[in-house]
């Protein structure tokens, strides 16, 4: 397995972490009854399980170019030193990115967040070189 995809592959566990922990934040908050209803009323939740909730979407977007990248990557055969460096570079700013959200760190939130999207945008761009 490429380095690119071993990034994918942890990058896919970190998101079940993060979908984990907006389960219990949000059930902590909501209550188990309104978190077992089928959601038909949407549930708002506020505060740090709101940002749990708004970083797991968050994550879902950038995973999705950050998959691109990777099996670009990979089904190519272009894995580089670069590539993997961009792979894990990603992978460090989405974790940081989680407290970074949840306690509102102003500006490095938007500082981690580019540093991942560029990674992913770089990891493309090596791709097409």
């Amino acid at each position: 397995m490429t380095p690119e995809l071993t990034a994918l592959a942890l990058a896919a566990l970190l998101q079940v972490g993060q979908l984990c922990l907006y389960s219990v934040a949000g059930q902590a908050q909501a209550g188990t009854k309104k978190a077992l209803k089928p959601r038909d009323e949407p549930v708002v939740l506020t505060g740090k399980a709101g940002r749990i909730h708004r970083a797991l979407n968050n994550h879902f977007e950038g995973l999705i170019l950050f998959s691109i990248a990777c099996l670009v990557i990979a089904v190519s055969g272009q894995s580089t030193g670069f590539t993997a460096a961009c792979a894990f570079a990603y992978l460090a700013a989405r974790i940081a990115y989680i407290p970074a959200y949840v306690f509102g760190w102003v500006p490095w939130r938007s500082a981690i967040w580019a540093v991942g999207f560029l990674a992913t945008a770089l990891m493309l761009l090596a791709a097409l070189v």
